[in-house]
């Protein structure tokens, strides 16, 4: 049986996204859940897996085009046949409207339709219902927001496909859906074919669509742009990387196209202070940019900024927190790193000096577990971890993520130098896999690359500490012989959860990752 994949609705005002790279040709042999193409959106890069295993027997896009929502991406053959089409087979029978689907999909005065939780990829397989934005019964329409959910990653809001009723919400807030189960039911405005298989509804429907879409394009070419709108907005990847690189907030754009997406030539005109669609039948002379003072400006907050947002909240509300601070003397550090940054530079390793603090935090945290377990809710129960998964805050386009390098205590410092560098890499892509966002146990954030030197961390719970490294500066100090002397100094912050960490431990605690880092050969000896 073959069956297209549909390109899933993410929110976010995403109607489109960029074919990166297909990772399988037509006629391969996939399995479920086998990533099958890389597609980049405006916030992020994410890879596409199959739903089920089969042979690919079709590829609708090429490497660099562009592909929409709520169409066909590629088409499996699931009987494992590439030779036979969907087209090609019989009729089926349509399932009964009970299989399947959760109960109460019936509506007075017409069917109704599910709405699938997409795949988003990722190996994301549920989410959580944040809010709903509407009500059985409600009337809604097209692209309106219907229910805010919240992933590992982010926070996104789905709309409806189509104008019509709800009917049934499938879960309340606070509820775990999963991808590919039903969300909620609607009712479609018209109602759906009765009548014939639910695919020849379904092509009725997407021919009478069609035979309207000529005369909706007429009319959008005669209606003015759409007055620029506060937080989301319809545009494509490429239209939304040409507003950033301008500088421009793209919710203040106004949009000529069909429901006011803002396209290329809005962009050019909103820089050049030509704020009027060449769409526009207006003749009026563009108005020339006027200083104003006291204006506002409204966004919503959204996507991983959202999520760290409520993670940040849930953080500070739940946990007492308490700081420590203290001077490190790094000279010695960054000599050693020097040394040996240029033959570790040939042969392929990145030596930062973030990689001796990350390992130098492992072999402290042997002396003191209590900075690597963590407390369940009530606080009833502290778990202790053998593997020394740190975490370090990388600051990215789509906000700031967490990626944590795992099991520190059995790599070298080579080994997290490597590891350090693919995290920030991917970090700052977009792509960091969720199996390196989980199961961290103690953070560092690096402020020091941006600027300042004290800072008050947030934890990231449910961790019990996390530190924050200041800039690095040449201060001066006294030696051991009383002379004035140049020294490299650098200001860490301590943030630990005061249930189960104490002033006195986390004081011996930063004391002994101190000697590491002040003297590294003692590092090196205590390494295995």
């Amino acid at each position: 049986m073959s069956k297209d994949f549909i390109l899933p609705d993410i929110g976010e005002g995403i109607v489109e996204c960029e074919i990166v790279e297909w990772l399988v040709a037509e006629g391969d042999e996939v399995k479920e859940d086998q990533p099958v193409v890389e597609v980049m959106t405006d916030k992020a890069m994410v890879e596409i897996p199959a739903k089920d295993d089969g042979v690919v027997e079709k590829l609708y896009y090429q490497k660099g085009d562009i592909a929409k929502v709520h169409e066909p991406l590629f088409r499996v053959n699931a009987d494992g046949d590439a030779g036979e089409s969907a087209e090609d087979k019989p009729a089926e029978k349509e399932p009964s409207k009970s299989e399947g689907k959760p109960e109460n999909n019936q509506a007075v005065g017409g069917e109704t339709t599910d709405f699938i939780l997409p795949d988003i990829g990722e190996g994301i397989v549920e989410c959580e219902i944040v809010e709903w934005l509407v009500s059985e019964g409600d009337e809604v329409k097209e692209d309106q927001p219907v229910v805010e959910v919240m992933t590992d990653k982010a926070t996104v809001e789905i709309p409806a496909k189509d104008d019509g009723k709800v009917v049934k919400l499938y879960h309340k807030k606070g509820d775990i859906a999963e991808v590919h189960k039903p969300l909620f039911a609607l009712q479609p405005a018209g109602g759906v074919q009765a009548s014939g298989s639910g695919n020849n509804a379904q092509s009725s429907s997407s021919q009478n669509s069609a035979e309207s879409k000529p005369q909706a394009s007429t009319k959008a070419e005669a209606e003015p742009p759409a007055k620029a709108r506060q937080g989301k907005a319809i545009a494509s990847p490429a239209v939304r990387r040409l507003a950033r690189e301008n500088d421009i907030n793209i919710a203040d754009v106004p949009g000529s196209g069909k429901k006011g997406r803002v396209l290329k030539k809005d962009i050019e005109g909103f820089k050049s202070g030509d704020q009027r669609s060449t769409a526009s039948t207006d003749s009026k002379p563009a108005q020339q940019p006027v200083a104003t003072t006291g204006g506002t400006r409204t966004e919503a907050i959204r996507g991983v900024k959202a999520a760290m947002a409520k993670q940040m909240m849930n953080s500070v509300s739940t946990i007492p927190h308490f700081t420590y601070a203290d001077e490190f003397d790094v000279t010695n550090l960054i000599e050693l790193r020097e040394k040996l940054k240029e033959q570790y530079k040939e042969k392929g390793v990145r030596l930062t000096v973030m990689p001796f603090f990350i390992k130098a935090l492992s072999l402290a945290l042997k002396e003191f577990p209590v900075m690597n377990a963590q407390v369940n809710e009530d606080c009833t129960e502290i778990t202790y971890f053998d593997d020394h998964n740190i975490g370090m805050a990388v600051d990215t386009k789509i906000g700031l993520l967490v990626p944590n390098v795992k099991q520190v205590q059995n790599k070298s410092i080579i080994d997290v130098a490597n590891e350090v560098t693919r995290l920030t890499q991917a970090a700052r892509e977009g792509k960091v896999p969720q199996a390196d966002m989980k199961g961290g146990t103690i953070s560092i954030s690096n402020i020091g690359v941006i600027g300042g030197t004290v800072a008050t961390p947030i934890i990231n719970k449910p961790e019990a500490a996390i530190v924050a490294l200041g800039k690095v500066q040449e201060l001066p100090r006294f030696d051991e012989d009383g002379n004035v002397v140049a020294r490299k100094i650098m200001t860490v912050s301590w943030s630990g959860d005061h249930r189960i960490i104490d002033g006195g431990t986390i004081a011996r605690f930063n004391k002994l990752w101190q000697e590491y880092l002040e003297d590294p050969t003692s590092m090196l000896v205590n390494m295995v």
